[in-house]
């Protein structure tokens, strides 16, 4: 997916060596758009900001989402910062200190087991007010298809569907259960399945609701909508508009990495061109430590290549034509790779490789301080 000319025109003006991220708020403000317009009607989205926390994503999706989920201390004060209308704190291990903070601003919890209901109630408690929380549920059956199942399978996110009627009998007259978290995947490229289940979140959160004295007020489905990285395809939205949500119900939907991920770009300049044993390889100023992705989930990231004509040094430029290269990164492990024999028509030393579809879970997973390198610069459209 070639990266669009304002992006191009911003990395061309860095000097060299580039090593860049750059976010385009407006396609951040048209994936939210497009989301919105295949949901059913009043459905609630939520920006995940575990997927991109730079404090311009998380204001700019702030701005034009229903709130933000966060999933830790630290992005409940970048929620805070970015005066989010709506903040839902999920996350398995939350400590005391983060559950305090939640109470103070008024975030809606979702709540991951039994003892951390009993923690929730404490602090309510101490602090005189009663909260309004969900309980996330691993159910006992799977989400539909993806990259990461969270449900159906022994996982350390929520409340064993079996266990409901335990965790329910524990004392909680400070905190209002008002309804249930249900997310179950990441990254689902199946719209018509991504709609089945949401009609069965809602339909099993009836059910558990009169069954444990529940009044549902909300049926949060979670993320999951996707991506597909090695071509120009997502998750189809079509068939989200068949899902019928029942009155008096709130639809919330947490995503992440469908907002924000075609509204970065990695770039990262080829400091050398090395062939070892019949291999071509584009040794860069970047690598996995910026974006991990390619190398956590074991595939060759598409690139496409920003030709830069200078060249300051005595000697020919090292070029290579028609070729298959692997783009690899600064680090001193075999494993710092981001893309495996992809062809190029023409790359030289100099040139910067652009990486499209990394606005989400890039930065924010990898490993930055191994090796010390200088991080990327950051520039926000």
């Amino acid at each position: 997916m070639p990266a669009p000319e304002p992006v191009l025109t911003a990395l061309r003006d860095l000097p060299s060596p580039v090593c860049a991220y750059v976010y385009d708020r407006q396609v951040l403000r048209d994936r939210v758009a497009q989301l919105r317009a295949a949901l059913p009607a009043g459905t609630t989205v939520l920006y995940a900001v575990k997927a991109n926390g730079h404090p311009e994503v998380v204001r700019a999706l702030s701005q034009v989402c229903d709130g933000l989920e966060v999933a830790s201390g630290g992005e409940l004060r970048l929620a805070a910062g970015a005066r989010a209308r709506r903040i839902v704190f999920g996350g398995p291990a939350k400590t005391g200190a983060e559950l305090s903070a939640a109470v103070a601003a008024g975030a809606q919890i979702n709540i991951e087991s039994g003892q951390e209901l009993l923690r929730l109630d404490h602090l309510a408690r101490a602090a005189g007010v009663v909260v309004d929380a969900c309980v996330r549920v691993n159910r006992a059956t799977a989400g539909p298809g993806g990259t990461h199942a969270m449900t159906g399978t022994p996982t350390p996110f929520g409340v064993d569907e079996a266990a409901l009627g335990a965790f329910f009998a524990l004392p909680h007259d400070h905190v209002r259960i008002i309804g249930f978290h249900l997310h179950a995947v990441s990254n689902n490229l199946d719209g018509a399945a991504h709609a089945r289940f949401l009609t069965d979140c809602l339909a099993w959160s009836a059910r558990a609701a009169a069954e444990h004295g529940v009044d549902l007020r909300i049926v949060n489905a979670g993320g999951g909508f996707g991506v597909d990285y090695l071509s120009d395809d997502s998750i189809d939205l079509a068939p989200l508009s068949s899902v019928g949500v029942p009155a008096g119900v709130e639809l919330i939907v947490e995503p992440g990495r469908f907002l924000a991920a075609d509204a970065g770009w990695y770039a990262a300049e080829v400091v050398d061109l090395k062939l070892t044993h019949g291999r071509w390889f584009a040794v860069l100023r970047g690598g996995t430590h910026h974006f991990r992705l390619p190398a956590a989930w074991g595939y060759s990231h598409p690139f496409t290549v920003l030709p830069r004509p200078a060249w300051d040094h005595p000697w020919e430029r090292p070029t290579v034509s028609d070729v298959e290269v692997d783009a690899v990164g600064e680090l001193c492990t075999p494993r710092d790779v981001l893309a495996r024999a992809r062809r190029v028509d023409r790359l030289g030393i100099g040139d910067v490789l652009v990486f499209a579809r990394t606005g989400a879970y890039g930065w924010d997973i990898s490993h930055h301080d191994f090796l010390r390198h200088p991080a990327p610069d950051f520039i926000v459209l």
